[in-house]
């Protein structure tokens, strides 16, 4: 998502300038057609217009709404992640019988096996959450573009290369063969916290809680895969676009002669501003336009909130955040603990 809060501005217009080049261009063309070829009754009344204006604003209003909880969602969901790994490495590390001296640095490579198994499991759900759906967008352009380019660390490195730091030889080739590979890695996880609660080497109660800690986790990644999967509703983001452009092309009909006609009452008092007055609609009408076309473009950028846009939840910063903290708490050798990850334009991914 966008991280350059000092000039917020200065963002959107950047996002928006072939757009406002555009507008401007067509509300220049048509105040030329209308005052150079007489085409005077090329012209539709204010009123009308201004109440089509209100529905519209209305309809982009909700969707931006809808997007927005979509996108808050998703957010929560990763906090709700983020919470649960740090409990369930916690737990992990503290619920082995401890007290054998010979068998601490064996307990100690188990725990940081299950702590790397858990991040396997992270880096599978965020290259899920990346696969590209039909109706998502393609952002493959902008992200090496000079104006905003940004990072997609999961299109920079396969998920084979990006889980085999994670995982031993047999478990990786287990997974790769699965459908859904995270749940693959929940399924090992289980299993082995298992055997080594009937080896005696970890507390009953403790399988327990971290069972639960792995409802919670499953749970999660279902919430994931509901958003990912079912896509905004068209109906109402097609007919928001439609509303929009229909608008725009009535709005400088009715705006132009506006203009014409309040040129007309101030060419009484001034005769030279008052015959130009009609040119000074082209700001006007292309500033209403970008800001109704502004509104409708954020509610699509807010619909799919994994798709790799700069304007989503930062899912994998988000998971090398929670990488380092949980190889940090196992006391991982610190060549292996991942480093943060580099923000083109500050644009967080």
């Amino acid at each position: 998502m966008f991280v350059q809060r000092r000039y917020p501005l200065k963002s959107v217009l950047i996002w928006t300038k072939r757009e406002s080049i555009f507008f401007l261009s067509f509300a220049t063309i048509f105040t030329i057609v209308f005052e150079f070829f007489n085409i005077k009754w090329l012209q539709v009344p204010l009123t009308p217009v201004g109440l089509i204006g209100t529905a519209v604003a209305f309809m982009v209003g909700f969707q931006n709404n809808a997007a927005y909880d979509r996108i808050w969602e998703a957010r929560k969901i990763w906090g709700g992640i983020v919470n649960t790994s740090r409990s369930f490495v916690i737990t992990v590390r503290d619920s082995f019988y401890m007290h054998r001296a010979e068998a601490i640095k064996d307990e100690s490579e188990t725990i940081k096996i299950i702590t790397h198994r858990h991040i396997a499991w992270m880096t599978a759900l965020r290259y899920a959450m990346r696969t590209k759906k039909q109706w998502e967008g393609n952002y493959e352009k902008m992200q090496h573009s000079e104006t905003f380019a940004y990072l997609v660390p999961e299109t920079e490195m396969s998920l084979e290369e990006a889980l085999a730091p994670h995982l031993s030889e047999e478990e990786l080739k287990h997974v790769l063969a699965q459908d859904n590979k995270c749940t693959a890695l929940i399924g090992l996880q289980s299993k082995h916290l298992r055997e080594l609660t009937d080896a005696k080497k970890m507390w009953d109660f403790s399988l327990l809680n971290l069972q639960q800690m792995m409802a919670e986790l499953t749970t999660l990644q279902g919430q994931c895969e509901r958003i990912k999967n079912f896509p905004y509703p068209k109906q109402y983001g097609s007919i928001g676009y439609h509303f929009v452009h229909i608008f725009m092309w009535l709005l400088p009909m009715a705006i132009v002669p506006s203009f014409g006609e309040l040129g007309l009452e101030i060419g009484k008092v001034n005769p030279y501003i008052g015959e130009y007055f009609t040119w000074l609609n082209i700001p006007f009408t292309a500033i209403v336009i970008w800001v109704f076309n502004t509104m409708l473009r954020i509610g699509l950028a807010g619909e799919n909130p994994f798709e790799g846009s700069p304007n989503e939840v930062p899912i994998s910063n988000i998971a090398n955040t929670i990488s380092r903290d949980i190889l940090q708490l196992v006391n991982e050798d610190v060549e292996k603990i991942p480093e943060p990850l580099k923000n083109i334009n500050d644009i967080q991914m």
